[in-house]
């Protein structure tokens, strides 16, 4: 019995392992981020912004990763990057609100005299 492109059975195989491979190799990478953002995280790099925004870029790689491979993003149109590319803008704007009220010179922690 063949599938919808005509291959045989052998070919079905082939692409199987092929993809476990590629999910094995993915695994292994996002562990080996893992171990890195741990590992980053010990690192005093003098200014917690600059951890916060280290742990970030391994953590985007990584969502990246998971989005491309096994989302299987990589392969789609422009339309589903442009979507991406959104939600991403907006999460790090999110992320920048976030750290902008955490200082505590921001407007949010203002308090008026009140007589």
């Amino acid at each position: 019995m063949s599938n919808t492109h005509g291959h045989g059975g052998h070919d079905d195989a082939h692409d199987i392992s092929k993809a476990v491979k590629t999910y094995i190799f993915i695994f292994g990478a996002l562990m080996v981020g893992t171990v890195i953002t741990v590992l980053a995280s010990f690192i005093p790099f003098g200014n917690p912004k600059v951890n916060i925004a280290v742990a970030l870029l391994i953590a985007s790689v990584k969502a990246f990763l998971v989005a491309g491979y096994f989302m299987h993003l990589i392969s789609e149109r422009k339309m589903i990057y442009g979507i991406l590319g959104a939600t991403a803008f907006f999460f790090a704007g999110l992320m920048y609100l976030t750290l902008w009220s955490m200082e505590p010179t921001s407007i949010i922690h203002f308090i008026p005299n009140v007589p």
